[in-house]
């Protein structure tokens, strides 16, 4: 099986600069406050928040896995673009590689369209199924209403 690539755009009435701030740059402190139940920390292991960073994500309980560490791939601030790899824990027992492209887009009226491009990887002898890749998308399409939902309530966030 070949890599299982999705893309997803999600609108909102949120500024480009200021989705991009909360999801790459103060994720850290934002996505815990925006999903309290499903994501009880981000922590910062090594780096400065810049590309080779490594973070760790520890999922609430009932959550599948416990944690994740990722490394940020690249980040562009003029472009509100940020990627980054799982590196350790989470789904990586099924899969070679997992990473994640965001481009945050700004729109006409002020807000912007949040696009996401995840890229597993499964391992030889792994099998993935529909219901999976379908709950994949779906956390990720998740957490981009949360923050939303986050920043709409503290708007002097």
């Amino acid at each position: 099986m070949g890599a299982i690539t999705y893309d997803m755009e999600i609108p909102t009435s949120i500024s480009a600069e200021k989705m991009f701030k909360a999801l790459a740059l103060d994720g850290n402190t934002i996505i815990p406050k925006a999903l309290p139940h499903a994501i009880t920390s981000v922590q910062t292991l090594e780096g400065d928040g810049g590309v080779g960073t490594i973070k760790l994500t520890t999922f609430g309980e009932g959550s599948v896995h416990k944690s994740v560490k990722h490394r940020i791939d690249s980040l562009d601030k003029e472009n509100f673009t940020y990627s980054y790899s799982i590196i350790e824990g989470g789904a990586l027992d099924v899969f070679e590689s997992i990473s994640y492209h965001i481009k945050i887009v700004a729109t006409p009226d002020g807000g912007c369209i949040c696009k996401n491009r995840s890229i597993y990887t499964p391992k030889c002898d792994a099998q993935v199924s529909e219901e999976e890749i379908k709950a994949g998308k779906e956390r990720a399409s998740d957490i981009f209403k949360k923050v939303e939902a986050y920043l709409l309530a503290n708007p002097n966030w």
